[in-house]
């Protein structure tokens, strides 16, 4: 009697505390108020899809703790999925995303297809939320995207720690997976104090179709960033963002899941689409492997003291690059009107800062110990005559272009007061491409130095 006594007190023990994905799913099974989690590890074997019509609901962690963990076998698109709702809040818990067993090699979507319909297998994604929060979460082994946010609203991502995290394609490169990505026109965005560690794509990004609105009114704050494969950070196709305040090391690695096939070179902070109104502020970057801050679709905002220091060898980077680099691959931009001052660049493979375009300020820049690569002297062995027709492209401190993706000349900038010096930079400042004519742009009071330390 005794013993029969003993075996219900065990199975009531288990039923009673709650767990399993059944007693999960049945947790789940609301529109609003509070949800707890049960306690411990929970296997999840297809993706958890909150109710429609969910309106100011929480979902948290055990007080004793609650790790969600893909199954082998697991099937869908996250682990949570949210479809419209409001006010939609998690809190405090794990999630594993049991990469090993779900990693899907596979490229990027078609140009028409949103990653929310593409990539499977993340952590949280929502699509259409008015007022989405994610604070507090560790994510870690995820195959997708930790977070992903869509045509959503009020979002708030803060204080989420990830970890070896992001998939690859087909021939071992990263494929942009396993960070943080709000995309497709969201607007009033915050991701602030989260860390992510050992992410195979892109750290945290904005990302839109060329048909869908622009990302809107964002700001990337205060994150952490440490052995990223693609991007730390990337402002794509948006308006009215500010990056300010991250940090990060050792961007670009590792070298083997570079998707330099797919033009993956990595970036300490990217743009791409089309983006104005947009600040890049005081950011701090170390050990770099490929450029600092890429301008590709930046108009009309600013780069102001942001810091990239790379301490190593031109041959420790094999994808090391310019410093700072203006581009114009969308067709609906014009590089005109882009303040980059104070900033430091010590370091670069190439050199400082490459300009296009027009009515640009670049000022008060300390741009040192540049062209490690030793351009054009070192040859072939770093590819120094990248353009035949354009010889100091990579050998200069400031080479102001002719175009990039499109013919955009340099004309009516201003570069003024920079500090420049590194390999032969007292005879390469300043140049200019065939085409080019310094005389169109102001270009007063540089000074311009040859690197002193010993050869790298």
């Amino acid at each position: 009697m005794r013993k029969l006594a003993l075996s219900l007190a065990v199975v009531c023990a288990a039923a009673c505390a709650g767990g399993g994905e059944a007693d999960l799913r049945r947790r789940l099974n609301r529109t609003s108020g509070v949800v707890v989690l049960p306690p411990g590890v929970i296997e999840v074997s297809a993706e958890l899809v909150l109710p429609a019509g969910a309106r100011d609901l929480e979902i948290r962690g055990a007080a004793s703790g609650t790790t969600l963990r893909a199954a082998n076998g697991f099937r869908g698109r996250a682990i949570f999925f949210v479809t419209s709702g409001a006010d939609i809040r998690f809190r405090d818990f794990s999630i594993d995303g049991n990469r090993n067993a779900l990693e899907t090699r596979t490229g990027l979507p078609p140009s028409n297809v949103p990653f929310v319909r593409f990539t499977p297998a993340g952590g949280i994604a929502a699509d259409g939320t008015n007022g989405l929060s994610v604070s507090g979460l560790k994510f870690r082994n995820i195959a997708g995207f930790a977070v992903l946010a869509a045509r959503a609203s009020r979002v708030l991502i803060e204080g989420v720690e990830i970890d070896d995290s992001g998939s690859r394609n087909a021939k071992g490169r990263n494929n942009t997976t396993g960070g943080i990505l709000i995309e497709e026109g969201t607007r009033g965005f915050l991701v602030r104090n989260c860390v992510l560690r050992n992410v195979r794509g892109n750290g945290v990004w904005t990302h839109s179709l060329y048909t869908s609105p622009r990302n809107s009114e964002g700001i990337i704050t205060g994150n952490r960033f440490d052995s990223i494969g693609r991007d730390a950070i990337q402002v794509g196709h948006a308006t009215g963002v500010r990056v300010e305040g991250n940090s990060g090391r050792r961007i670009g690695y590792p070298n083997a899941e570079v998707d330099a096939e797919g033009g993956g070179i990595p970036v300490a902070i990217d743009t791409a689409g089309n983006v104005d109104r947009t600040v890049y502020a005081g950011n701090s970057f170390e050990e770099v492997n490929g450029k600092c801050i890429d301008l590709d679709g930046f108009h009309h905002g600013k780069v102001v003291s942001n810091r990239c220091v790379n301490r190593g060898p031109a041959g420790d980077y094999p994808f090391g690059h310019y410093g700072i680099v203006f581009n114009n691959s969308n067709p609906d931009m014009r590089s005109e009107n882009v303040e980059v001052s104070g900033n430091e660049i010590d370091g670069a493979k190439f050199g400082g800062i490459f300009v296009i375009g027009a009515r640009h300020r670049i000022a008060r820049n300390r741009l040192r110990n540049l062209n490690t690569a030793r351009c054009n002297e070192s040859g072939a062995r770093f590819n120094c005559l990248y353009f035949a027709d354009q010889p100091e492209l990579l050998q200069s401190g400031i080479y102001l272009g002719r175009g990039a993706e499109r013919a955009a000349i340099a004309r009516d900038n201003i570069v003024e007061d920079n500090e420049i010096s590194g390999w032969k930079m007292k005879a390469r400042c300043v140049a200019a491409a065939p085409g080019v004519r310094l005389a169109e742009n102001t270009v007063r009071g540089n000074r311009c130095s040859d690197e002193t330390t010993p050869a790298k």
